[in-house]
């Protein structure tokens, strides 16, 4: 299990290493890709129909790229028309993702991998839902998100008798965030204003990660012991390292001309970004609230691992628990 402390070197090797080519059998699998328009998403997307997934849905804000997305797919794919559906899902509305999960929880005979990938990386201060922006959206409405499909996972489950995938694409950022909200009284309080912006995404990236180490405790109490409650879903995250997508479109200068050269000297392709994806959708259980980078286990940063993280980790989920028991009542008890 490699440890990741983001070094110059080990970062450059990780990121010219040739991952291994998708090639898990999807067959009669649901799958719903957050953000399947482009970039990641999409080419994730486009291997889970390549992969013989009985349906992939592209959840996305705009409906149009979204039907563009999935013209692209199926004209790679000639031979698996009809597998993929586009639906409308803004994370900035906890409204919208209520409805889209609603609607997935009423249409879909089972849901086998709910792969949240859609992120937003931004520097300028934007309030949505009273958050700033990529807080309500990387965060609160991706886990809002996660709670909601839980038992949709779990009635797949139990009736087809497979292990259902619960993915949230993190990122290595959340190695170098400095994370300056830790000691505040309230961590998600603290990241609600406009301060350090330039650290925001990092920090998201790094609740990602700290929550999901935390609900995958909470599912594990509900899914093992002699009084079990629930059918096992497989919870984890992922690194897809520094790739060639949309992602950086709102940075500002002189960040673009940095991202340009970047980009083209040591990005991946969102092909091969995208392989990482696929590895921790489709991993063994044993990968259950574990971090994968290069398609395999990695020890996340040093302060996740520490005292200290684990506190910030154990707070973080409390208010992420009391958010969304105000935003959807009731939502905590799918946990």
């Amino acid at each position: 299990m490699p440890l990741f402390e983001l070094s110059p070197l080990q970062f450059l090797i990780s990121q010219w290493t040739s991952l291994p080519y998708p090639s898990e059998d999807c067959t009669g699998k649901v799958v719903i890709v957050t953000g399947g328009n482009v970039g990641l998403g999409l080419e994730a997307a486009r291997h889970f129909v390549r992969l013989n997934a009985a349906k992939v849905i592209i959840a996305c804000r705009s409906i149009e790229k979204g039907n563009a997305a999935k013209a692209d797919i199926e004209s790679s794919t000639a031979n698996r028309k009809g597998v993929v559906e586009v639906w409308q899902l803004d994370l900035s509305s906890f409204e919208n993702v209520k409805d889209f999960c609603r609607r997935a929880d009423q249409q879909l005979d089972r849901l086998d991998i709910l792969l949240e990938n859609a992120s937003v990386l931004t520097m300028k201060f934007s309030e949505h839902e009273g958050y700033e922006e990529q807080i309500t959206v990387n965060v609160l409405s991706t886990f809002l998100m996660a709670l909601l499909l839980l038992p949709a996972l779990r009635r797949t489950a139990t009736r087809h008798n497979t292990v259902p995938h619960l993915t949230i694409v993190s990122s290595d950022a959340h190695v170098v965030t400095p994370f300056r909200c830790r000691d505040a009284p309230s961590i998600l309080q603290a990241l609600k204003g406009p301060a350090d912006m330039y650290n925001r995404y990092g920090d998201t990236k790094l609740l990602q990660l700290l929550l999901v180490r935390e609900l995958a405790k909470a599912l594990d109490g509900a899914s093992s012991g002699p009084t079990q409650k629930q059918p096992r879903v497989v919870l984890n995250t992922l690194n897809p390292g520094l790739c060639r997508s949309d992602l950086f479109r709102n940075a500002p200068w002189p960040y673009t001309w940095v991202l340009y050269v970047s980009m083209r000297l040591i990005a991946r392709t969102a092909e091969m970004g995208s392989r990482n994806l696929l590895a921790a959708a489709t991993a063994a259980e044993d990968t259950h609230g574990k971090y994968i980078s290069d398609c395999t286990v990695w020890e996340p940063s040093r302060f996740v691992r520490s005292p200290e993280g684990a506190d910030a980790q154990r707070r973080v989920f409390a208010e992420l628990l009391d958010e969304l028991e105000k935003i959807e009542p009731g939502v905590t008890s799918n946990t």
